[in-house]
């Protein structure tokens, strides 16, 4: 713990030395930018938190109904402490909020419920700080690269912000441009994180976050690097162009670097509004369906899988001249590897251990599972069951390729391929059944079937 105290000594030298700088420099001054109120700020908070985690329990009987009432009293309050800290701070802040308050299965629901409103709250940068950024990366003033650049942003998330804009050729493109101060502050806040998880650990011997801290670290390079968001763009449009019905917006390299990013711009609906698919006849079953199979096929069948199918990352439009319904994957800055794609057999019978053991890549697969059933839940599809049947479709075609893998014997693989096609027939007829189940047709059979019962 000297070491680290030491690290953080220095860390809050440089940052202040640092920060003076970029202040001198930067005609734009906010006292966020300070190192120094950053810092005071978040250790300030981890104090405050710390002490009513300690005082306020420290009287109460373990196992009552008073004990449970004051610890979610106490969960509150922190977690009220710890957005305020996250908005205050922003940036990198946010995003690791943001994480916080997806993690249902690990964290108290005060602090999820809580947290969830940063998806929100995302900070926005101003026309000049856009300017300057575009400025300083690309060499060229935005009125030299645009016929037009929407001050106002599509979106605003917590690393970067979208507009609309129309080059000088006449295309109109989606300028994803990164804050200017994320990538200066983005190191010194997770090392003052990790620094702040180390000290509650100390105090705390049970609290088990430490592995938050190291998937960020891992993570946010990736975020920040918009380049390396363009080559997940392409690679997952190559990978799944056999679906016709997925979107993902075209890359144009001439005019990206690493905080600027421009792409085709595609817009549509939200893929949970059933009102705007209501209003533009889009099926919702298909949506829902079509879904669950890019997903169900990314996590078992590829085995790499888009990070954050938030709504606002997948939009659904219907093309006005075909008359197809599309779904658009946006924000392709995460992807993970998830080694079920190869040690299928092996990874999913460990889906009921629990949750503390399992791998942290199938903590993703829960959290995207999640989405997706919010997702079908919000357009009310989820009678249907067609997600659970895409996903068991591709489990079934991952055995199979995990099996014939493990064999040189022609026999055992003409073997495994009949068995895979039997399972797959058998899950296309119970599909089958559900549909006749749902429609007209079905309830007429039933009340048929019904009446013949009674008859008898």
């Amino acid at each position: 713990m000297a070491r680290r105290a030491f690290k953080l000594a220095s860390f809050a030298t440089i940052a202040a030395s640092t920060t003076g700088f970029y202040l001198y420099s930067n005609k734009h001054l906010d006292p966020n930018d300070f190192g120094v109120v950053r810092i005071g700020r978040a250790v300030a908070t981890t104090a405050v938190i710390t002490y009513d985690y300690l005082t306020s329990l420290r009287s109460v009987p373990r196992g009552t109904e008073e004990y449970d009432h004051v610890k979610s009293q106490v969960h509150l309050r922190s977690a009220e402490r710890l957005r305020d800290l996250c908005c205050a701070n922003r940036g990198t802040f946010i995003k690791v909020g943001q994480h916080l308050g997806a993690l249902d299965y690990l964290l108290p629901e005060e602090y999820t419920r809580t947290l969830k409103v940063l998806h929100s709250q995302a900070p926005r940068s101003t026309m000049q700080e856009i300017e300057q950024v575009i400025r300083e990366d690309l060499g060229k003033e935005i009125k030299e690269l645009f016929i037009s650049f929407e001050d106002a942003p599509l979106g605003a998330a917590s690393l970067a912000q979208v507009h609309k804009a129309v080059l000088q050729d006449g295309r109109t493109v989606a300028v994803k441009v990164q804050h200017p101060k994320v990538q200066m502050q983005s190191s010194k806040d997770m090392l003052l994180m990790e620094i702040l998880v180390l000290a509650v650990k100390q105090i705390f011997p049970d609290f088990e976050f430490m592995w938050l801290v190291e998937e960020a670290k891992k993570n946010l390079p990736l975020e920040l690097d918009f380049l390396n968001e363009g080559r997940n763009a392409e690679k997952v449009a190559h990978m799944f162009k056999c679906f016709d019905f997925l979107k993902v917006p075209k890359i144009y390299w001439e005019l990206s670097t690493r905080r600027v990013l421009l792409m085709e711009l595609l817009e549509g609906g939200q893929v949970d509004d059933k009102a705007y698919m209501e209003r533009n006849c889009i099926n919702v079953n298909e949506i829902s369906r079509n879904l669950g199979k890019l997903y169900s096929e990314m996590i078992f069948v590829k085995g790499f899988v888009h990070c954050d199918p938030h709504p606002g990352n997948v939009l659904v439009k219907k093309c006005p001249t075909t008359g197809k319904t599309h779904i658009i994957l946006l924000d392709h800055g995460l992807y993970q590897n998830v080694e079920i794609r190869t040690n299928a057999a092996s990874y999913l019978p460990q889906i009921t251990m629990l949750l503390n053991n399992v791998p942290r890549q199938m903590l993703l697969l829960l959290k995207t599972n999640d989405l997706l059933r919010g997702i079908e839940s919000a357009l009310q599809t989820r009678a249907s069951a067609s997600s659970f049947l895409n996903m068991s479709r591709c489990c079934v075609r991952a055995v199979a390729m995990y099996q014939r893998s493990r064999t040189d014997s022609l026999y055992k693989k003409a073997q495994i391929s009949i068995s895979e096609a039997l399972s797959l027939w058998q899950i296309n007829l119970y599909e089958f059944f559900l549909r006749l189940k749902g429609s007209q047709l079905g309830n007429w059979v039933i009340a048929f079937l019904s009446w013949m019962h009674h008859s008898t």
